[in-house]
């Protein structure tokens, strides 16, 4: 069931959106070469405390951590670790925060130093998908609208869209209804309401779609080891257009 929320309710979101939003300005300075994931977690615990809110994927599902630190070929969910970033990394960094009960969620794609062109390109491209999705995200539309931007962008620029991984409802809980993969047909699919709360989050790869999960049942990278980017906000759909909860 899609629970709609009421103007005063996404209101009531965009605290949790701001404090996400604020904490993605705040890494986009310390990540650089030499510094670990798990400097960018324990950046993020501390921040979500001071700024009056939860981090919501510690413990859930039994994942251990408020972020998700996935670098080069790791598609999402990778674990934060103490291998230092290099020079030439690109890194997604995931992050829920949980305030006053309800949830925000962005993630966003960094270089790490100067990277390559086609890592560039990738991310350009990436975040270019997600803003295109965006502008399709308007009452009356069907998400199948919404995905096809992001999907013919994507192949026309050579790129593949992941489809095992969703969009989702946000709202109290993280993952509410309606789940959808991020390529779609015009016309197809629910159509957008006022009230919704979901996310754009477009996984790009460099090479094909395919993916694996690894031995700690979280990771998921590219399965031919090239480079994926993503970049995610979470939206309200009103009758005065997409609000970016998440907007930066």
């Amino acid at each position: 069931m899609v629970i709609l929320k009421s103007r005063a309710e996404i209101e009531e979101m965009r605290k949790a959106g701001r404090i996400v939003a604020a904490f993605h300005q705040a890494i986009s300075g310390m990540i650089r070469p030499g510094v670990t994931t798990l400097d960018i977690e324990s950046f993020a615990v501390r921040f979500l405390k001071e700024n009056g809110a939860k981090a919501y994927t510690i413990g859930y599902n039994g994942y251990p951590f408020a972020t998700c630190a996935s670098v080069n070929d790791v598609i999402a969910h990778g674990f934060p670790s103490r291998k230092p970033l290099k020079e030439g990394d690109i890194v997604k960094i995931d992050i829920v925060a949980e305030a006053d009960g309800w949830i925000g969620d962005s993630a966003w794609c960094y270089a790490v130093g100067e990277v390559s062109e086609e890592a560039r390109h990738l991310m350009r491209v990436t975040k270019e998908c997600l803003y295109l999705g965006i502008e399709k995200a308007v009452v009356g539309n069907r998400i199948g609208d919404v995905m096809h931007a992001v999907q013919t962008h994507a192949e026309r620029n050579g790129f593949s869209v992941v489809l095992d991984l969703l969009g989702h409802g946000v709202g109290r809980e993280m993952h509410e209804e309606p789940n959808y993969p991020h390529v779609g047909n015009p016309g197809k699919g629910f159509r957008l309401k006022e009230g919704m709360v979901f996310t754009i989050e477009p996984m790009l790869n460099a090479g094909k779609a395919l993916m694996t999960v690894d031995a700690d049942g979280w990771t998921a990278r590219t399965a031919d080891g090239s480079l994926s980017a993503q970049y995610e906000h979470t939206i309200a759909i009103t009758a005065d257009g997409p609000i970016i909860l998440t907007a930066q």
